[in-house]
């Protein structure tokens, strides 16, 4: 083959690339089009569908009439599962309904199966408009009145029928009596109620799904997103940055660190070979046998970093779609935050004074202390790597003076404004074990 060939073929490789990559754009925006031109009737059938579901709720168990507990129809975990069932349908409905409005535009006139689908759904909001049945699990029937008017800032963390009474909790309330007397009137009196057994027996139920509940939820926030991150990446994204970045034409590394570390390596193999070779514990090489198995495992070294580099790009998108992931289930799960935030609440006052104090120093001093730069400088370090970026490490310092320094401040401040209130010999505890 000419030299004049070679240069021609040189020339025309990154046109057919590309070409390749123009087609690959086309094909992704053609299937954007179509998804979006879908959009509408989508939206509108995955709403009907969630509809229907309430409907068939209704007649299965409530005789066609709306979804209520009042009805006394159904046990105590039943109606939860009933009530829960109802809600995420009902957000389907909402989530799907408005997206079908905000893509309205796409879809021509309305036909009448699409009508009478925008009935039912209509129908279904209008009548659980106000959402009176659909109780946080974690608050109680009494309360629930109270809050439906009220910001969700200033409703009530935990109700007492759901949680027993802490006295750490109420401390800041001061009345003529302590506070203890009217716990023990109010528990006697309690007892000495006959439904006591049928309250204790509703009590549990209730506190044994908020906990179901709230494990679930922290598994999904754990699951999902990884889950989106791993699929996302091995199926979509790798296989597209592997076509549009191609060893010939792309950058192997995408820093200078992902350099210099090839070159290190490249350099300890050139001087194994001759070490081995001058002790004798390999055949004697010639420099041009040494020069080509130089060469062949710059090759491999080259092709090594040219997949950490399409690795690192993928880790971008993959992570960034995870993100969303997470950030959808946070938007769509209201009921489960405020269970779990309730479940955590009743956890973290639980706990004795003197373990609240271990987890406050165990974490202040991991996160804050004098030692954690180092392991904040290995984070940092490792969250470059897994994006590509080059470590700086000036950037690198710079956080770790300022992020601890204001978590520091933060943690000292929630000790000395709300700790303080809540649990005074949890405090004094903290500071006999600093000291």
């Amino acid at each position: 083959m000419t030299e004049k060939n070679k240069r021609a073929m040189k020339l025309s490789r990154p046109n057919k690339n590309f070409g390749f990559l123009q087609r690959t754009i086309r094909e992704y925006l053609r299937t954007i089009q179509e998804w979006l031109t879908s959009t509408p009737e989508r939206a509108l059938e995955q709403a009907n569908q969630a509809a229907l579901k309430i409907k068939m709720i209704e007649d299965d168990h409530f005789s066609g009439k709306k979804i209520s507990s009042d009805t006394n129809l159904h046990s105590e975990s039943v109606m939860a599962c009933l009530l829960a069932d109802l809600e995420k349908y009902l957000n389907t409905v909402r989530l799907r309904f408005a997206e079908f409005k905000m893509s309205r535009s796409v879809l021509g006139n309305l036909d009448s199966t699409q009508l009478a689908k925008l009935g039912l759904i209509d129908e279904i909001l209008n009548r659980y408009a106000s959402k009176p049945e659909i109780a946080m699990t974690s608050i109680s029937d009494s309360e629930l009145s109270k809050t439906e008017s009220k910001p969700i800032e200033n409703q009530p963390k935990i109700s007492e029928e759901t949680y027993p009474l802490n006295s750490s909790v109420a401390a800041n309330k001061n009345g003529v009596l302590p506070r203890s007397i009217g716990i023990t009137v109010n528990r006697l009196k309690a007892e000495l109620n006959p439904n006591y057994e049928q309250e204790v027996i509703t009590q549990f139920r209730r506190s044994s799904y908020n906990t179901k509940l709230a494990i679930k939820f922290v598994l999904l926030l754990i699951l999902i997103p990884l889950l989106t991150q791993k699929i996302s990446k091995q199926f979509f994204i790798t296989p597209i940055v592997e076509k549009i970045r191609t060893p010939e034409q792309s950058r192997i590394f995408l820093n200078s660190e992902m350099r210099e570390e090839a070159l290190r390596e490249l350099d300890t193999y050139e001087e194994e070979l001759r070490f081995a070779s001058l002790i004798k514990q390999a055949p004697q090489l010639s420099q041009e046998a040494i020069e080509k198995r130089v060469q062949q495992k710059a090759t491999e070294i080259a092709e090594e970093f040219w997949r950490k580099s399409n690795n690192a790009i993928a880790n971008v998108f993959a992570d960034f779609l995870a993100l969303i992931a997470f950030s959808l289930l946070l938007i769509t799960s209201k009921k489960e935050i405020t269970v779990l935030k309730s479940f955590m609440d009743e956890i973290a006052y639980g706990l004795s004074d003197s373990a609240k104090a271990f987890l406050i120093i165990l974490f202040t001093d991991i996160f804050v202390g004098y030692h954690s730069s180092h392991g904040w400088e290995i984070l940092l370090e490792g969250l470059a790597n897994h994006l590509g970026i080059a470590a700086n490490r000036g950037a690198i310092f710079l956080f770790i003076a300022t992020f601890p320094v204001i978590l520091d401040t933060v943690f000292k401040y929630w000790i000395f404004r709300y700790l303080s209130r809540i649990s005074p010999s949890a405090v004094a505890t903290l500071k006999n074990m600093n000291e």
